[in-house]
């Protein structure tokens, strides 16, 4: 294995956490932002307002996306274990 392996695996590794991870986070992050803009529209600094529908949504998100999230992983970890039996 050289270098170009290695940094090829680290490349496929980060795209699919991303690719895993990107839906929850986009959802966390679009929540957040509509929260924060009815925060300052109506003045309430109420600090559990941010956290519960973050929560929710995330867990919303993360329920009807596992299967996704989780093909993601199985297909990164086919090819890393495909390319260790090949020897790379």
């Amino acid at each position: 294995m050289n270098e170009a392996d290695a940094l090829e695996i680290l490349q496929k590794a980060m795209w699919a956490i991303m690719m895993g991870a990107g839906p929850s986070v986009a959802v966390g992050m679009g929540v957040g932002l509509i929260v924060a803009l009815f925060q300052a529209l109506t003045q309430i600094q109420e600090s559990s307002l941010t956290f519960v529908p973050k929560i929710i949504a995330v867990f919303l998100v993360t329920t009807f996306t596992a299967s996704f999230m989780g093909g993601q992983i199985s297909s990164f970890t086919e090819q890393t274990y495909s390319r260790i039996e090949r020897g790379f």
